[in-house]
């Protein structure tokens, strides 16, 4: 019996394109321009861009990563939240030196708007340090974002984040203690949308 032949379906064809934005926090700029097959399913992914994709400045802005989440499919444009920051793996390896000692911690902090955020932030110094004192460096980032970070709306949580001006806060509070190579926020992770955290509150 002779197979009937089906139509071949296109799925290039059935999908449609859409132009995804920044959030505000980055002026909306276009990031992306992908296919979808419906709006329903669009929502939730997360495109992976570059700092420099954003401001097409200094090509050193590659070493950051930045993924947004599409939150909404308007027609041909898609709006995102921003999701996380991370410094890419060779930027990493590439702090990394002989002789230096590495400081490392870990932070939650909610913005007034009530976004919470897990921070990472990664510290290096020119020579090795004890025990003690790598903790009072800790202890003094750990109040830096304490002190500025709840007063920031998500907005001017993440220009804060990828501009490095909560990087360039913690290096000026260290300089008074000691001089150090490097401090960055190695990740930034959206952990709670202010959405859901009303959710929570409702239920």
């Amino acid at each position: 019996m002779a197979r009937r032949k089906g139509r071949v379906k296109d799925k290039w064809r059935e999908k449609k394109w859409v132009t995804v934005h920044a959030p505000d926090s980055f002026n909306n700029v276009p990031i992306a321009y992908v296919p979808i097959t419906d709006e329903e399913n669009a929502v939730g992914r997360v495109l992976e861009v570059t700092l420099y994709d954003i401001l097409k400045g200094d090509p050193s802005q590659h070493q950051y990563k930045i993924y947004f989440q599409i939150n909404k499919v308007d027609g041909e444009k898609a709006s995102t939240i921003f999701k996380r920051f991370e410094y890419s793996k060779e930027f990493l390896r590439s702090l990394v030196r002989r002789g230096s000692s590495k400081i490392n911690f870990i932070i939650d902090i909610k913005t007034n708007d009530g976004y919470i955020f897990r921070i990472k932030v990664i510290a290096l110094t020119h020579r090795q340090l004890n025990t003690s004192r790598k903790h009072a460096l800790r202890l003094i980032a750990r109040d830096v974002i304490n002190n500025t970070v709840p007063q920031m709306s998500i907005d001017q949580f993440v220009q804060a984040t990828c501009y490095s001006k909560i990087n360039s806060d913690i290096m000026a509070a260290f300089k008074k203690v000691i001089r150090v190579r490097h401090v960055g926020l190695e990740k930034v992770k959206l952990v709670r949308t202010a959405e859901k955290e009303i959710a929570l509150l409702e239920a």
